[in-house]
């Protein structure tokens, strides 16, 4: 493919730190030159947003609760719109998530769902082989080759007739790739997995009809979203793609990006199709923004209901704010089934997400018989003011020790999961992933700092401490070894979890993100 269309900018040569299968394929000279001149252009770009979350969090601790901001007040009351849906996007009602491998792949865009979000963020551990693997993968599927032969049965199973569109969700923007640098750095991870996408597949897709489309991970704010604005635009001019050709969902994951949905929709207006919630990253969110105030301090996650509090304002909002400017609001579904999804219904949703084949067919008997048509966008959701404190009130309730006792194994046998190469796993029944862990890990170091009370099983109530909680995550790893066996937990990354987990719950400045530290032990395992 020529890249001739845009002025090129001097870049430096990008190196390929480590050998793996496909990347002949994946990472051509072409592909390379693509990347380092993304990295080039807008790395110091991103490099100052990241800043910008630093300094936005110490003013959130030292006691300015986030709002909305004045300066945009006018995007806000505006009448105005986003662009124009494109039909392969314009039915959502069921949508699922899934990883880049083979396998899943194919179970994913054969599943009978309407859209398949191919997920190199919360559903693959970022692993270097297996994300090349994974675009690779994306090759297939832009050529209808994407075929699979299991192992043991040597049965082959291969994309059907009628497959659901696929929406390829990146990295975040604060995750780097540290297996290409480009001038002397690792490059962002986001940029890496879009850039890889766009350079391959962008024409191909766009003369099916079928893309170039995209979910963008984990933004904070309506600058980052700007900023995605840019790189689309560069990467259209780049590929020979028209003007707006690329179409994007925005999952709604940070407390602060809940405050600026309309201005995220402006800056990407030409692009954005549609926002999505995300309730364990909300969570996980929420607990690092408010840190520093004990007052917001959340209890048990099985306190923590969809319906309640904080979670059902930012719902309202996010519906709201997508009905008024044309464009989906698209639910996850979580773990909750049919209840769930009908609740998500009710709520106004245009469409619900599984993470699972076998949720399916449930999804679409919810939202396929309860929309008259694609979507219902038609409907507003503007009946009520939808006030700042609103947005972060936390939910009543109280530590328990059977909640605490949950998320310190959860959040091992999660991280343990995904440091194996297995994201998400089925645990206690339930799909979970690094999200769940982060959530998990998040809370127990919010606890920890405000030195919760903790309700105990037997009436008391006793105060979590350092000792304490180290005492737990022992007792934790003991149970692990006589249940699964001593290789079986070493070969799992148990330990390498534990001690994870536990850093992370007792340092006094902690990771954002509990896959920070993770990826750097799972880039030395790869």
């Amino acid at each position: 493919m020529s890249l001739d269309h845009a002025p090129a900018l001097p870049t430096l040569q990008p190196v390929v730190l480590r050998a793996v299968p496909g990347q002949d394929r994946v990472l051509t000279p072409d592909a390379l030159s693509f990347l380092a001149e993304l990295q080039t252009r807008f790395g110091r770009k991103l490099h100052a947003l990241m800043i910008a979350r630093e300094r936005r969090q110490e003013r959130i601790n030292a006691g300015q609760l986030p709002d909305y901001l004045e300066e945009t007040a006018h995007i806000r009351k505006g009448m105005w719109q986003a662009g124009p849906i494109p039909e392969a996007l314009n039915d959502r009602r069921v949508c699922i998530t899934g990883a880049v491998s083979r396998a899943a792949m194919i179970d994913a865009l054969n599943s009978g769902a309407r859209v398949y979000i191919a997920d190199f963020d919360d559903a693959t551990a970022p692993g270097f082989a297996a994300i090349v693997a994974g675009h690779e993968n994306l090759l297939d599927h832009r050529d209808g080759t994407l075929d699979h032969t299991d192992r043991n049965s040597g049965e082959t199973r291969r994309m059907g007739n009628d497959t659901a569109v696929l929406m390829m969700r990146p990295r975040g923007l604060h995750m780097t790739e540290a297996n290409l640098v480009v001038g002397g750095h690792p490059i962002c991870a986001a940029l890496f997995d879009f850039g890889l996408d766009i350079f391959h597949n962008g024409r191909a897709l766009a003369a099916q009809g079928r893309g170039p489309f995209y979910e963008l991970a984990k933004l904070e704010s309506h600058r980052e979203a700007r900023l995605w604005n840019e790189i689309f635009g560069f990467a259209e001019d780049r590929t020979g793609l028209a003007p707006g050709s690329i179409k994007a969902s925005v999952a709604i994951e940070s407390l602060t990006a809940v405050f600026e949905m309309d201005e995220i929709v402006w800056e990407l207006r030409d692009h954005v199709v549609g926002l999505s919630g995300s309730r364990a990253n909300l969570i996980a969110s929420h607990v690092r923004t408010l840190q520093a105030h004990p007052a917001y301090m959340l209890p048990d996650r099985a306190a923590l209901e969809p319906d309640r509090a904080f979670l059902a304002s930012c719902t309202a909002r996010l519906v709201k704010v997508c009905h008024r400017r044309g464009i989906h609001a698209i639910a996850e579904s979580g773990d909750d089934g049919e209840a769930g999804l009908r609740r998500q219904l009710d709520d106004w949703h245009d469409g619900g997400c599984v993470t699972d084949p076998a949720q399916v067919e449930t999804a679409r008997a919810v939202f396929e018989t309860g929309i008259d048509g694609p979507h219902q966008i038609r409907i507003p959701r503007q009946h009520f003011r939808i006030d700042p404190e609103m947005l972060f009130r936390p939910h009543p309730g109280e530590v328990t020790e059977a909640g605490l006792r949950g998320n310190i194994g959860l959040s091992i046998r999660c991280l343990a999961g995904w440091l194996s190469g297995h994201a998400p796993a089925r645990i206690d029944g339930k799909r979970s992933g690094i999200a769940t862990a982060e959530l998990c890990r998040a809370q127990l170091w919010n606890w920890l700092r405000h030195n919760a009370p903790v309700q105990m099983e037997d009436g008391d109530i006793r105060t979590l401490t350092a000792d304490w909680l180290a005492e737990l995550i022992h007792l934790e790893i003991v149970e692990l070894i006589e249940w699964l066996g001593p290789h079986t937990f070493h070969r799992g990354r148990y330990a390498s979890a534990a001690r994870i987990v536990q850093d992370g719950c007792t340092a006094a400045n902690p990771p954002d993100f509990i896959a920070e530290p993770g990826y750097a032990l799972l880039n030395a395992l790869d």
